[in-house]
């Protein structure tokens, strides 16, 4: 039987809940989310349900920059990639379709592009 796609806001919440409740026991990255979120879960996860739904759903629930809460982190290129296939794993094990896919394209250009810029703010000295 084929996989619905991604098209409400309770899709969302599915997606968002399995990815995370991975990173948060997964050995590379989730020490680094969890000492950043610390006690903030409930708090993060709503901004990523608006965060998806903005982005996947056109329903602009969403306001604010993505990237500086992360600028700061000890995170390299093996953790984007570990964040990407945990991501890409979730998807594909949830969802199939049009939605699903931009998903997962989204998420690869996020990472490819955060992954990008925190390697330039830590090149220029934090300056920026």
């Amino acid at each position: 039987m084929p996989l619905p796609d991604i098209t409400t806001l309770d899709d969302i919440k599915l997606l968002v809940n399995t990815f995370y409740d991975k990173v948060q026991k997964d050995d590379l990255i989730g020490p680094i989310f969890n000492q950043k979120i610390g006690h903030r879960w409930a708090e993060h996860l709503e901004k990523m349900y608006r965060f998806w739904q903005t982005i996947l759903l056109e329903v602009h629930s969403y306001s604010g920059s993505p990237f500086p809460p992360h600028k700061h982190l000890p995170v390299e290129k093996e953790h984007f990639n570990r964040w990407m296939e945990i991501f890409t794993d979730t998807v594909n094990a949830l969802f199939e379709g049009t939605i699903a896919d931009e998903a997962k394209l989204r998420a690869k250009n996020m990472a490819e592009m955060f992954h990008y810029k925190i390697e330039y703010f830590r090149n220029e000295g934090g300056k920026g």
